[in-house]
């Protein structure tokens, strides 16, 4: 019992981190592409030239994904939004993955892979071995 407890403990800590590390990629994502020039973005990322609109479409699609992924389940308010939150996370990965391959930018998928795995280990974390709980009144 002890040691499941510990076991427990553990994967919650792992978990954490993982929310709080996601999240942080996704928060500076949106920093970036909400308040940085668009001449800037275009030095970093060639797909931002020319779609403003696109990149700050995103930048609010990975604000979202930084904030669902930890406050919820920080706050103990509707912690079930952290789950759908690294779903959102996976389809805006499958998303961006589609559009860089279909721009010829195969190579640029990586971080939207290990994004979305941390995803997936985040919903199955939280589903099957530290469920979130709604905190009592």
């Amino acid at each position: 019992m002890a040691s499941e407890q510990k076991t427990s403990k553990t994967m919650n800590i792992i978990l954490w981190i993982a929310q709080v590390m996601l999240s942080i990629g996704f928060i500076w994502a949106a920093s970036m592409k909400l308040f940085q020039p668009a001449d800037k973005l275009a030095e970093m990322w060639a797909w931002t030239a020319g779609n403003v609109t696109l990149v700050k479409l995103t930048g609010v699609l990975d604000l979202l994904a930084g904030i669902g992924l930890v406050f919820p389940a920080l706050l103990h308010i509707q912690p079930k939004l952290t789950i759908y939150a690294a779903f959102g996370t996976i389809a805006l990965m499958i998303a961006a993955s589609i559009f860089h391959i279909s721009r010829g930018e195969a190579s640029q998928i990586g971080i939207n892979i290990f994004f979305g795995i941390i995803a997936v280990f985040i919903i199955w974390g939280r589903l099957k071995k530290v469920p979130l709980v709604t905190k009592a009144k």
